[in-house]
């Protein structure tokens, strides 16, 4: 596998593949053409390690030990509806393919063995959709002008400079997600006398939210919620821009 194809996008894939050496081929290949490859054994492994990973393809083997990659895959679609799914594996008969497709959710059914040059183009072309999903119906975050436009482009929300970090600081968190006393620290170096307490934090991340909230439908969930002994989570679609 040492043919190299240009990837001008990267790419964040998961290969949840049980045979070792395979695993280990298709990652080298995959890394070598761009991607950012994360892999696992095993379906309880991917959920110990990659959960809170921003996984953009799945790469799954249909004979997993425990959960079998068509349940996995099921999981994920229901999950994460957005995310591209790819299901690997020697099972080549059309009851196989029709579940892997109907059942499990799957874009696309490869037949082992799969060609290396075939496997990279179908994630080049699966990792262009979805993000251009992720982009749509995105927030925008202009940092100059430290403004929060609306995805329709009709409401800018003027932000303070700390709320501008604090916005910057999740967007580029694993899952979005930091704990109080990281994001408390994020702002003790504008002045060392002033170490930001929990309950500031709280109260800045309150005004934050309800800024967002007059400007978003009712029933929308909150744009950071608080995430039980991990932290909080920004929970919009954001991009940011200069």
């Amino acid at each position: 596998m040492n043919l190299k194809l240009n990837n001008p996008h990267q790419f964040v894939v998961a290969l949840v593949e049980d045979d070792r050496l395979l695993r280990q081929e298709v990652e080298t290949h995959l890394q070598a053409n761009g991607f950012i490859v994360y892999s696992a054994a095993s379906a309880s492994e991917l959920n110990d390690s990659l959960i809170s990973e921003s996984i953009d393809i799945f790469v799954l083997d249909m004979n997993l030990p425990g959960e079998s990659g068509l349940s996995l895959s099921k999981r994920i679609r229901q999950s994460l509806p957005n995310a591209g799914i790819v299901i690997m594996t020697a099972n080549a008969n059309l009851h196989d393919r029709i579940a892997g497709y109907s059942h499990g959710g799957a874009d696309v059914y490869l037949t082992k063995p799969v060609s290396p040059v075939e496997l990279v183009l179908v994630l080049q072309g699966l990792g262009k959709r979805v993000k251009k999903l992720l982009t749509e119906n995105a927030w925008t975050l202009k940092i100059q002008d430290r403004v929060l436009v609306t995805p329709d482009g009709v409401n800018k929300l003027r932000l303070t400079s700390r709320e501008k970090t604090l916005l910057i600081a999740l967007v580029n968190a694993k899952g979005n997600i930091l704990d109080s006393g990281s994001l408390s620290d994020l702002f003790t170096s504008e002045d060392v006398d002033d170490i930001m307490s929990k309950h500031a934090l709280e109260e800045m991340i309150a005004r934050l939210r309800k800024k967002i909230k007059a400007v978003t439908p009712a029933d929308t969930e909150p744009a950071i919620k608080s995430v039980w002994g991990k932290g909080y989570q920004l929970c919009l679609k954001l991009e940011i821009s200069n």
